[in-house]
């Protein structure tokens, strides 16, 4: 991402980072979910990282947003 005002705090399967970004979400955090995994598949070629997403949150919600992946990390954990 260009926007200086994201940081990137997540990056993960598609289902792991939407659990994250739900649970973003209703802490008031509005979050940004990058996803390339559909570059070049028109092409023929298939991305090393399909269904790999990134999670961007604002520099001002970092701290915050930090928490809550830790939360949802350790939620998974076995």
């Amino acid at each position: 991402m260009t926007d200086s005002n994201y940081i990137k705090v997540f990056s993960g399967t598609f289902i792991i980072v939407q659990l994250a970004l739900d649970r973003l979400e209703s802490a008031g955090i509005n979050a940004i979910v990058k996803d390339e995994s559909g570059l070049g598949s028109h092409s023929g070629f298939s991305s090393t990282n399909s269904g790999y997403q990134e999670l961007y949150v604002s520099k001002g919600e970092l701290d915050q947003a930090i928490r809550i992946i830790e939360e949802v990390k350790s939620d998974l954990e076995v």
